[in-house]
Parts: C-alpha cells; sequence; structure tokens
C-alpha cells in the first residue's frame, strides 16, 4: 500500500479506528493508536517501531511506551474487533482458520523467546512463537484474535524470569491446540460464525481439539499427520460383559474407554495406507495456489473413513498431491455431512494464505 492510497483510506480508517476510543484511558495514548497503524499498513520497508516513529516526526520511545508501558484494554478491543467483524462481514462462506507467526529473535531476553521450530525460516531456531485465528470471505479476511505461545519448561517453570520479562502471573503454559480453541470459542461468542475451520497438522493431529469443535457443531477440514490411523470399513464392536465386584457384590460395566473395537472385515490404517488401499474417486478440479514457496498446482481427491477409537460415523478423508511434485502429498479429515462435495471441502483446506482465492472459486 503506497502513500497515496494511505491519503485515500485515511478518513474511513480514522473513523473505524474511533469506535476504540472508550478502551484507551487517555487521549494522549490513542493518539498512537492512529500513527502505529497507518505505519503498518504504509509503504515503509521495516514495520518496527524506530521507522515507523521517524516517519511520523516522533520519538521511538514514544511508541515504545505505547506497546509496553500505556495501560489500555486489550481484550476489549479484540471483542469489538470481533464484533464488528460479525456484524459487518458475516457470510454464508466463511472461513476461519488457526495459525501460527514466528519470529527470529537474539538472546534470551524477550518474551517467550527459546530454541523452537520457526516457521519463518522453515527449521528450529531461537524465536517468538504466537498463535492466530482468522476469518475470511469471499471478499474479506482479517486476523480476529492472537497470543504469543509461552514455552513450559523454560518460562512457565521459571516464574522468576517470567517477571522479569513482563508477563503477568495469570500467563501459563497452554499446548497451542488449547490456546486456538479458546481464540475459537470467544469468537464465536461476539458472534462471529464460521462455517469452515481449517488448519494444519500440528492442530488437526489433536484429538481433543476435534472433538470439542465437533461436540459444538462446528465442521472443519483439519489436515492431520501421515499417521493418523483411520478405519476403512466399520468394524465390529465388542463391548466386556458386566463383571461382578468381588468386594461389594455389585455388577459393574466397562467405562466407554474399556470398550474395545475389534478389526473384524476393517483394517486400521494409516491415512497414506488407506489411500492407497482404495481408488480415490471424485478428484475436485485442480487449483492454482500461490503459496510461500511458489506457484504449485493441488489436484483432490476423496474417500471415506472412520476415526479410530469407537468408530461412530463416517468421515471424509482428503487426499491433495501437488500435481508439480507428485512427493508432496497431504492428508485432511473432514466431519462435514457425507453429501459434501470434494471440491467444496479442498476450498477448506487450502494454505490460510490461498484460501481466500479458492472461495472465490466456488
Amino acid at each position: 500500500m503506497d502513500a497515496s492510497m494511505i491519503l485515500q483510506i485515511k478518513p474511513e480508517l480514522t473513523q473505524f479506528l474511533h469506535q476504540f476510543d472508550g478502551y484507551f484511558g487517555r487521549v494522549t495514548t490513542r493518539r498512537y493508536l492512529d500513527l502505529y497503524v497507518e505505519g503498518q499498513l504504509g509503504p515503509l520497508p521495516r514495520k518496527s517501531l524506530e521507522p515507523i516513529a521517524d516517519a511520523f516526526g516522533e520519538p521511538p520511545r514514544n511508541l515504545q511506551e505505547f506497546l509496553g508501558l500505556f495501560h489500555w484494554d486489550e481484550q476489549g478491543v479484540r471483542d469489538e474487533l470481533q464484533q464488528y467483524v460479525a456484524r459487518r462481514h458475516d457470510s454464508p462462506h466463511s472461513v476461519g482458520v488457526f495459525d501460527e507467526t514466528s519470529f527470529v529473535k537474539k538472546g534470551n531476553q524477550t518474551a517467550c523467546v527459546q530454541r523452537q521450530y520457526c516457521g519463518a525460516v522453515g527449521k528450529k531456531e531461537n524465536c517468538v512463537v504466537s498463535v492466530h485465528l482468522g476469518y475470511a470471505t469471499p471478499e474479506f479476511f482479517s486476523l480476529i484474535d492472537g497470543e504469543v505461545f509461552l514455552p513450559e519448561e523454560t518460562w512457565d517453570q521459571d516464574r522468576d524470569r517470567c517477571r522479569a520479562a513482563g508477563i503477568p502471573q495469570d500467563v501459563v503454559y497452554r499446548p497451542k491446540w488449547q490456546m486456538a480453541l479458546e481464540q475459537y470459542q470467544r469468537a464465536v461468542a461476539n458472534g462471529v460464525r464460521f462455517a469452515w475451520l481449517t488448519f494444519d497438522e500440528g492442530y488437526g493431529g489433536k484429538g481433543p481439539l476435534l472433538r470439542a469443535l465437533e461436540a459444538g457443531g462446528q465442521n472443519y477440514v483439519a489436515e492431520v499427520p501421515v499417521n493418523f490411523p483411520v478405519w476403512t470399513r466399520r468394524p465390529t464392536i465388542q463391548y466386556h460383559a458386566p463383571v461382578r465386584d468381588r468386594h461389594h457384590g455389585r455388577r459393574r460395566t466397562t467405562s466407554e474407554g474399556q470398550e474395545q473395537s475389534q478389526s473384524r472385515g476393517a483394517e486400521r490404517l494409516g491415512l497414506f495406507a488407506a489411500a492407497a488401499e482404495n481408488p480415490l474417486g471424485d478428484v475436485s478440479r485442480q487449483r492454482r495456489r500461490q503459496g510461500s514457496h511458489g506457484l504449485a498446482s493441488q489436484a483432490y481427491a476423496g474417500l471415506s473413513a472412520r476415526r479410530t477409537g469407537l468408530p461412530t460415523r463416517p468421515y471424509h478423508l482428503l487426499v491433495a498431491r501437488n500435481v508439480l511434485d507428485p512427493n508432496e502429498v497431504k492428508y485432511f479429515i473432514s466431519n462435514a455431512p457425507e453429501s459434501t462435495a470434494v471440491a467444496t471441502l479442498a476450498a477448506g483446506s487450502l494454505h490460510p494464505l490461498d484460501y481466500r482465492a479458492g472461495l472465490r472459486g466456488q
């Protein structure tokens, strides 16, 4: 976005930002919100505090204090934004995305920094990771929530280090999937509705997340690891017979966790084997997508599978192959209704950078 475009949208941008006035205790504090947002939108090659402050003739310390020291209601701003999105951008084709952002950092003083997988460089690196919830329709996209991930051993278990870095006592370690689920629940409480949720295998492989979304009636298309176990045919369920408690004479039955699924006429398979064993019918049209590693073309095919454990309803197993690199294959599980077309599921499985284009193609 260049300077001329910033000037064109500035009246609307100012009006939009005014709805957050009540969440800032002082007018001087609120003033820096305009400067910071305009700096992030503008053509500056670097979006850090010093270049933004220099562009507006402000001492860098003022913006540093705005972000790090001034008191304002961050949760109120987040809720107001989500309610605005719910009012203005509700859509029957909306897609929510759980995703991560990582920032390479030197040293060990920055809050939540540690050596961990860093998506920005594609390997383990000293970095900070944050978990985000995005919202998209064919005409609109916005991040509507986000939190920094607090590593368990190096930070949560060292509260002195947390205090030194300014991390409040009530901020504790939570698995990333749990952070994502809480962000989804907050958005829903603020009126945001998602026709679909999608996320990569770091979240799709977490059974508690999938069960929680399904319990709330949320349709999802979840990328899952290649070793994610499924049934390709419904197995026979064998329940343990009631047994007598020898101490009290009462008969007891086994809990659900003790019930056993036996593979009579069905085989428990990983996704690769399941896809290889079954003919992949109902192939969707290929999609061109522009990702972080250049242009690729995806072909999608689907079959029916059941998640292991106590198999209930069938799920969609979606297989996506990079036509330009046949060795690149991704697998997705969806709880969508059985009649859902593969092309519809494919739109929800696109990488977060590309799914708006996929939605437009429907």
